[in-house]
């Protein structure tokens, strides 16, 4: 009798064992889907498509691919951008420089970044706009410089000069290859250049940080008068072990006239 009573108690306390443990199992389970679900449904805020693009923009790209490709179109340029201060207002200000990859020193294009949310009632995401610079010689090869050795974050805030161009960027529609791409308003913006009444400008940021850039210059009567009309060019980060590689003899002639150079950049 008193051993089938504690079998019968035994019996009791592993089904009651059994039955706590499986309600904890379940609660767990429960517990970690719902933080799941809510991390995977986390909203992403105005801020972070900015602070991404930012990041995708930032470091040093090249379009060696794309000259070793079609040399005929395409230079071997060295793009690198940087963060090199911040706005009242949040935004973020890059410092930007294209060069030939041959002499990055000697840069020939130099611009000032600002990259910010649009505004709730535009249809965007992220607002670029690009400025000149007040000082450039100050400027030259500024991300390859030491942070005591660049202008103070003030100084680069009160340098930033007349306004360019401005691109809204929006999210890429899902299936296509790029996460945000966008272009300056229908009409462009004022330019002067080379027999130009006005510019267009289109970005494209792919997934590694690639960027695809296409800047055109349209004269009255809307005739192309300079940059490139086959496609834009194309960015890519070089892996630090074919860094080496940049500066051996490259896929592209030097240019011989400007005249060339000039078909392919808006010169500062």
């Amino acid at each position: 009798m008193g051993m089938d009573s504690n079998s019968n108690n035994d019996n009791n306390n592993s089904v009651g064992w059994n039955r706590a443990g499986g309600l904890i199992m379940k609660t767990l389970v429960l517990v970690g889907g719902a933080l799941l679900l809510k991390r995977l449904t986390k909203s992403t805020t105005r801020w972070d498509h900015a602070r991404f693009v930012s990041q995708s923009l930032s470091g040093e790209k090249f379009s060696k691919e794309q000259a070793a490709r079609d040399p005929d179109n395409y230079f071997n340029i060295r793009m690198i951008t940087c963060p090199a201060a911040e706005m009242v207002d949040g935004s973020t200000v890059l410092y930007f420089e294209q060069a030939f990859s041959r002499t990055p020193q000697k840069p020939f294009r130099q611009r000032f970044y600002t990259v910010k949310p649009c505004s709730k009632e535009m249809k965007c995401d992220v607002e670029l706009s690009s400025y000149a610079i007040r000082e450039m010689e100050e400027y030259k090869n500024f991300c390859d410089r030491t942070k005591d050795q660049r202008p103070l974050p003030e100084e680069i805030v009160g340098d930033i000069a007349e306004h360019l161009t401005t691109l809204h960027l929006k999210r890429c529609d899902r299936g296509k290859r790029c996460l945000y791409e966008g272009s300056t308003p229908p009409g462009g913006f004022p330019n002067s250049w080379n027999g130009a009444a006005y510019c267009t400008s289109e970005i494209a940021i792919l997934k590694n940080n690639e960027v695809h850039t296409w800047e055109r210059g349209y004269d009255e009567d809307g005739n192309q008068v300079w940059g490139t009309k086959e496609g834009p060019y194309e960015f890519k980060p070089v892996p630090a072990s074919s860094l080496k590689d940049m500066f051996s003899p490259l896929n592209f002639s030097q240019p011989s006239t400007e005249k060339r150079i000039e078909g392919s950049f808006v010169l500062q």
